[in-house]
């Protein structure tokens, strides 16, 4: 492939995945910088990489269009004549669109043997602990793309920034002495870290260093988000949380965690923004572990999990409940542990 060449990502979905392929796009346009590189995304995700300045074009796919979206997508696609598709996705819908174009094709090593075999019999065949933002560039090394060890990246809109700083101004967090963000919520129950400890959490945050307490959420996590803030306020002083879940968008969240100082986050795809705006974090995980490769990437944090716990993981993405019902996997991680891994990398 010359400089030239013509490059099309594709990875549809979700936030946390599409945070992790930033390194990939950066090291391509390392690699062709005069290149015409372009992703795929769905259209409520496709804020993540609009802006991003190793991109020429974002497609954004509208999934409620059904097949007939996706079939229109793929003629655009063709139209194109990419010289190389790198599928990071590799779904049905993926593979769907790289099919038939006659062009090269990189498709990301999933590990999904060693991920079944830890999940249903708890055999750990992984020889490392590799994120997946770097599995994503492996799998294009044999263009002569090479990892660069520079972390997660968005690139945030000057007028996203100025508005969300406007709005935090707000909050004078020049009384705090720290400023602490939460990211309570989940999409999966087991990756869900439970409500009561995240209040407990923040008041200790309160009372014993003096924090002020930000806590991010998506408009679905309002009832969990809100109630949590209240307890904060009701038991540390008033204004001493503040609830912004479904107020700002995913960059406007991204820019608002730059104020933080530490983010305690479940491992969701706001933990891997938060690593993106290069934030020191604190994330918990339940019936996940790091070896599928989603913890967070090139900054400073601490993964607390309980190790040796028998019936863990038991799913890579999560379940609705847990099916061994005792849910140890999070109720045995406590609030001194969070607060005192939080305080070790506040120290640092």
């Amino acid at each position: 492939m010359n400089a030239k060449s013509k490059t099309l990502v594709i990875r549809f979905s979700s936030v946390g995945d599409i945070v992790l392929s930033t390194p990939l796009l950066r090291v391509l346009r390392k690699r062709f910088p005069q290149g015409q590189i372009d992703y795929v995304t769905k259209k409520e995700y496709a804020e993540l990489v609009r802006s991003n300045h190793n991109l020429n074009l974002t497609y954004e796919l509208d999934a409620s269009g059904g097949f007939q979206e996706l079939r229109r997508l793929k003629r655009r696609i063709m139209e194109e004549k990419y010289d190389l598709v790198v599928d990071i996705h590799n779904s049905i819908r993926s593979r769907y669109l790289r099919s038939f174009l006659g062009t090269q094709t990189a498709v990301v090593d999933k590990r999904e043997l060693e991920r079944h075999l830890l999940v249903k019999f708890k055999r750990n065949l992984y020889k490392e602990v590799v994120s997946v933002a770097d599995r994503y560039i492996e799998c294009v090394e044999e263009f002569g793309v090479e990892k660069d060890g520079e972390g997660l990246e968005l690139y945030i809109p000057d007028e996203v920034l100025f508005g969300v700083s406007g709005k935090i101004a707000k909050l004078a967090l020049s009384r705090f002495e720290k400023v602490i963000g939460l990211c309570p919520a989940s999409r999966h129950f087991t990756k869900r870290w439970p409500e009561d400890r995240f209040a407990e959490l923040g008041i200790r945050f309160a009372r014993n260093i003096g924090a002020k307490i930000l806590i991010f959420g998506a408009r679905d996590d309002a009832a969990l988000c809100s109630g949590i803030t209240m307890q904060i306020n009701d038991h540390a002083g008033e204004e001493r949380a503040t609830d912004f879940s479904g107020q700002f968008s995913l960059l406007e969240t991204a820019a608002a965690m730059q104020f933080c100082d530490v983010v305690v986050t479940n491992d969701t795809g706001l933990m891997h923004m938060a690593a993106a705006m290069h934030k020191k974090v604190v994330a918990i995980f339940g019936s996940t572990v790091r070896e599928f490769g989603f913890f967070p990437a090139g900054t400073e944090n601490a993964v607390l999990e309980k190790k040796g716990l028998y019936c863990r993981p038991c799913s890579h993405i999560g379940r609705p409940s847990c099916p061994e019902v005792h849910f140890r996997c999070m109720k045995d991680i406590s609030v001194d542990e969070v607060f005192m891994a939080s305080c070790s990398l506040l120290s640092r």
